[in-house]
């Protein structure tokens, strides 16, 4: 599971498609209907905030208008629109981290946009985030 703090506009068709999935599934873990991957390390942010279950909404809301963007079908109705807009934060690390991570998978899986990105100095971040100073976050694996 990995729940990009990367703006999904970065992310290839594979992408994009994974993030949903995976934020579904992250939803579920937070509201207690699957047994597994209930101490996945992405699920950390989202754990932390004051509403655990509105910040997941608020950030499956932007991987759902990035869909939108590209005239994807993407399920609106498996969002709880009725979120109030949070704020999460991410440190400049954990953006590079993602950022290099992204453009090793982009450079096997979609060449093109690979060379699209591979000189890009800054990366924004999925609109739920601010960005912060920081090195990687501690709940990140490798």
């Amino acid at each position: 599971m990995r729940l990009w703090s990367l703006h999904p506009k970065y992310l290839d068709s594979k992408g994009l498609v994974a993030l949903w999935r995976e934020t579904l599934l992250a939803r579920n873990v937070l509201e207690g209907k699957t047994i597994g991957y209930r101490h996945h390390p992405q699920l950390e942010r989202f754990k932390k905030s004051k509403n655990p279950l509105n910040a997941i909404n608020q950030y499956l809301s932007f991987v759902y208008s990035e869909a939108l963007d590209r005239s994807y079908k993407f399920s609106e109705d498996k969002i709880d629109w009725n979120f109030i807009e949070t704020r999460l934060s991410v440190t400049e690390g954990q953006v590079n981290f993602e950022a290099e991570h992204l453009l090793k998978k982009l450079e096997i899986r979609d060449i093109q946009r690979y060379k699209e990105l591979k000189n890009q100095k800054a990366f924004a971040v999925n609109p739920i985030f601010e960005l912060i100073p920081g090195d990687v976050e501690s709940w990140e694996i490798g």
